[in-house]
């Protein structure tokens, strides 16, 4: 199990903060992160506009396949949000990649990687692609704080 720190910072205008990633599977099978801490800072934007989205592909997620059918998914606890995330899974080497999942603290945690099959190749492995975005409405960390989100992929039967 390793984790994943993530800082997104909003130059004098807004930041998210510190993001930790758990893998967990049901079956007593491997799923791992790799990629160590990444950092994201969004430091741009128009004024009386948007800030410019900053994303993060430095961090795969490896697991392998179960004895059933199976899928892989996602949820994120960080009390006090303020500042929005998402993830994707890209370049999916077994299963099937879901839509964008939108990091929301407390929601249940949503299908990331479907139709994980038991058959075929033993391991596989998705690049994670984060969004960091924000609104200037939104405040700002200095004022405000970092979010600080614990996020936790787990694998289990569909």
């Amino acid at each position: 199990m390793k984790s994943l720190s993530c800082t997104i910072h909003r130059l004098a205008v807004i930041a998210i903060g510190l993001v930790s990633l758990i893998a967990t599977n049901s079956h007593g099978q491997a799923i791992s992160i790799t990629g160590g801490n990444i950092s994201l800072s969004i430091t741009t934007g128009t004024a009386g506009g948007q800030l410019v989205n900053v994303i993060n592909t430095a961090v795969t997620l490896n697991y392998q396949k179960q004895s059933v059918l199976a899928k892989i998914s996602v949820s994120t606890s960080c009390p006090g949000q303020r500042y929005d995330l998402s993830v994707l899974a890209t370049n999916v080497t077994n299963g099937v990649a879901a839509p964008q999942v939108t990091l929301v603290n407390g929601s249940p945690a949503i299908d990331l990687i479907t139709g994980i099959p038991s058959t075929g190749s033993k391991n596989a492995s998705s690049t994670l692609q984060y969004t960091a975005s924000a609104t200037f409405s939104q405040g700002n960390s200095t004022e405000l704080g970092d979010d600080i989100h614990t996020i936790t992929y787990t694998i289990l039967a569909q």
